[in-house]
């Protein structure tokens, strides 16, 4: 492929691509997200191009694409046009696919989807109610491209926002048209992204920067990880555009070392851009220049933190800064630096192509378009979901998700990552967006969404998640160093059957003094699991401090486990799976057990069905 020289060139082209692509075609989209892979994705599209090949009779064509984002039951794959999704797809699958559903036209019932709630079997992916309850405008061209193939994204109007800003917008103009769209930064905070823009352009200093922060490192998150490994060339189009807004000519990626197919991507996006005249000098005979750098993170969760990230860039320690010192006006190396997340890149280019009017009319008043959020916990449908800002709780967590297994009751969900809130039953019909989140002591995040039932200790998932950001401290400031760890330190009495009265209170206090003082955003939040939990469920820290018995039953210190013999019916079952030997009795007859010996590991409460082990 030769280099497009100029918009002209680059519509041609466009429009070659898409004739070669017939309507009524047979394509075979085959998830390659890092979770479908990890389940054999791979080895499914092998097998069925190995069978697409000994068909000779049929033209099909085999996309290995990203991640479709119904991650509970890949492999995934969909057979298009009729849209047809089978779930679970094994190699050994691939011959019946091609001979019985691509040669004639037979569903094979055992690969589809069965809702858990009607328990009807569902053949079409847009029919499923994962996928039907969603609004994807970022990632739902995941399913229908070869992330790899730059002439994919071409071929669904991939680059023409950029053609559009630079044939015919002045750089105000495209901050003004992301202004009036409202888009807000999807890494976290929310701040508006055209008022980042503006304030780096105006900035004193040159060279100016753009970067992306591709360091996703919230537990459960994997939003920006999917949207890279599946359509990388939108979030570069995006950087691109944004660093013709801004006025810079070099760019970064910073991106978790841990991603190893997202990054392999980027850079086969970087190398076409490169080909095909999208980086580099003059792009499009427009007289912009631009390229951008590839930086791996070193795992480090506060370099996520915009100043510490940038500090990494530049090769020094990962630590923030103190918070009067705007990056937009003195980042890398002390000059203008703006910093996006890849989702908020991702959505520039469609801004730039729909319009902001249309854009705009997405979500709610202060929180426009769409949220892509990982969906993960005690939930039958575990993936990758995209919503309106707006939508309630209930919607993502029973709609879309499926609501929760096993017959379990719903407790909380926890949005926002490790410095998140939890948020109760009471709070199911909060609509989503960043500042009802915050209102309710949570926030957005990056979009992660943990959910947990009935069966969930709070305290203990406070306790868990102060433990992670003590070790994920950087250390630098006082209130978060020291703060976190003597808030984990009462936390880890009380699940222990060893609280005081006033610890809640004490908790409260600190948290109050780690938020005000803290360094950097990363500290000043690190308490919302806390405060959160006290707040919306302080009855079970009462009964932990008061009643040394934990409600949930996970606290191993306060709970006991027995057997009611007039349940037990002598199955063996408990005696079978108990590791530590404490469960006695013989065939037919009741069992007991051993308190002695008993690690409280709960398995025999979990395999018991007659429900004949206590817990208390």
């Amino acid at each position: 492929m030769k280099k497009l020289n100029n918009f002209q060139e680059l519509e041609q082209y466009r429009q070659q691509l898409k004739k070669q692509v017939a309507a009524d075609q047979v394509v075979i989209s085959v998830c390659g997200g890092s979770g479908c892979l990890a389940f054999g994705g791979e080895k499914v599209a092998a097998a069925l191009e190995k069978e697409i090949k000994k068909a000779a009779s049929v033209k099909v064509q085999l996309k290995l694409t990203g991640c479709h984002g119904f991650c509970e039951k890949g492999p995934l794959v969909v057979i298009r046009p009729q849209g047809i999704l089978y779930t679970k797809v094994k190699p050994e699958d691939a011959a019946e696919i091609i001979s019985e559903t691509v040669v004639n036209q037979r569903i094979i019932d055992r690969l589809l989807y069965k809702d858990p709630v009607s328990k009807q079997k569902i053949t079409k992916e847009d029919e499923i109610p994962f996928y039907k309850n969603q609004k994807r405008i970022i990632f739902g061209s995941n399913g229908f491209i070869d992330p790899t193939s730059i002439d994919d994204y071409i071929g669904i109007d991939g680059y023409a926002a950029l053609a559009k800003a630079l044939k015919g917008m002045k750089p105000e103009q495209v901050i003004s048209e992301v202004e009036k769209a409202g888009l807000r930064g999807r890494g976290g905070g929310g701040f508006p992204t055209a008022l980042k823009w503006k304030t780096c352009r105006n900035a004193p200093g040159e060279p100016k920067y753009v970067i992306i922060n591709a360091d996703e490192g919230d537990p459960g998150a994997y939003m920006d990880r999917s949207v890279l490994e599946g359509n990388p060339h939108s979030v570069l189009e995006g950087l691109i555009i944004g660093a013709y807004a801004i006025g810079s000519s070099h760019g970064f990626i910073y991106i978790r070392h841990e991603y190893p197919l997202a990054l392999k991507n980027f850079q086969t996006a970087l190398a076409k851009a490169r080909e095909y005249g999208f980086l580099g000098k003059n792009i499009l005979g427009s007289g912009f220049d631009f390229d951008v750098q590839v930086n791996q993170g070193g795992g480090a969760f506060v370099c996520g933190e915009s100043s510490a990230l940038m500090a990494s860039i530049e090769g020094k320690l990962g630590e923030p800064r103190a918070k009067y010192v705007h990056t937009v006006e003195r980042g890398i190396w002390d000059k203008p630096s703006n910093l996006n997340n890849v989702e908020t890149w991702a959505n520039v280019p469609i801004i730039i192509n729909k319009g902001a009017d249309w854009y705009a009319r997405i979500g709610t008043d202060r929180s426009k378009g769409t949220k892509i959020f990982s969906l993960v916990g005690k939930i039958n449908n575990t993936g990758l979901v995209e919503v309106p800002m707006g939508v309630t709780l209930k919607h993502i967590v029973f709609d879309i998700g499926g609501g929760i297994p096993n017959k379990k009751k719903f407790k909380a969900v926890q949005t926002g990552g490790p410095s998140g809130g939890c948020l109760p039953e009471s709070l199911l019909d909060l609509q989503v967006d960043f500042d009802r989140l915050t209102d309710a002591g949570s926030m957005m995040g990056s979009g992660g969404m943990i959910v947990m039932d009935e069966d969930t200790c709070m305290v203990d998932v406070a306790r868990y998640f102060l433990n992670f950001l003590k070790d994920e401290s950087c250390g630098k400031c006082t209130p978060c160093r020291e703060g976190i760890r003597q808030m984990l330190a009462i936390l880890n009495r009380i699940t222990e059957g060893k609280g005081l009265e006033g610890d809640v209170e004490q908790l409260q206090e600190m948290s109050g003094g780690i938020m005000d003082a803290a360094l950097c955003a990363l500290g000043g939040t690190s308490p919302n699991p806390v405060m959160s939990t006290i707040k919306y469920f302080r009855n079970e820290y009462d009964a932990h401090i008061r009643d040394h018995k934990c409600p949930a039953g996970v606290c191993k210190a306060l709970v006991t486990y027995s057997i009611d013999p007039q349940k037990c019916i002598g199955c063996g079952v408990c005696l079978k799976n108990c590791s530590s030997g404490a469960i006695k009795g013989a065939k037919k007859k009741p069992h007991k057990i051993d308190p002695k010996k008993c690690i409280k590991c709960g398995i025999c409460y979990e395999v018991c069905k007659f429900g004949s082990v206590k817990r208390s």
